[in-house]
């Protein structure tokens, strides 16, 4: 299971999901352009001393990573609000990566046609959607334990 992050825009959720990802043992790419300067003093603040153990990879552009992830022959799942399918009525297998989009947009209609699945957190009626780094926690952890991933970092 890995983590994708689209061109994310706020560095201390940047931050959060480099830690959540380096006390999983969970891979992050990284999709640029960022929107703030992509360096470990600004991802600092929320990574702590996480980002040493943290294990990512930056890709310089979308169509970089979805040639990777072609090559790799690997399943994306998109986290989105405008998804019909409940994260949690969703079957993950290992190998697959979630992804979340922008904070303030999500993802092109181009990038979310282009994943696998696109899956939504349920939620109250009238309200928008989650923080990013909390909407990546939730369904990492559900994918972690139905692959049974959990297992091998006790």
């Amino acid at each position: 299971m890995e983590l994708a992050l689209f061109q994310p825009e706020i560095p201390q959720n940047t931050g959060t999901i480099l830690r959540l990802g380096a006390c999983l043992g969970v891979h992050v790419h990284i999709i640029h352009p960022t929107g703030f300067t992509f360096s470990s003093k600004e991802l600092r603040r929320a990574g702590l001393d996480y980002l040493d153990a943290a294990e990512f990879t930056e890709h310089p552009s979308y169509a970089h990573f979805a040639e990777w992830r072609e090559s790799q022959n690997r399943r994306l799942a998109l986290l989105t609000t405008r998804a019909a399918t409940s994260a949690y009525a969703t079957e993950y297998r290992d190998g697959d990566i979630l992804m979340v989009g922008r904070e303030s947009s999500g993802v092109p209609d181009n990038v979310a046609s282009a994943a696998d699945l696109r899956v939504r957190i349920p939620m109250r009626q009238n309200l928008r959607s989650l923080n990013v780094a909390i909407a990546a926690s939730l369904v990492l952890g559900e994918a972690l334990r139905q692959t049974q991933a959990f297992a091998a970092l006790t």
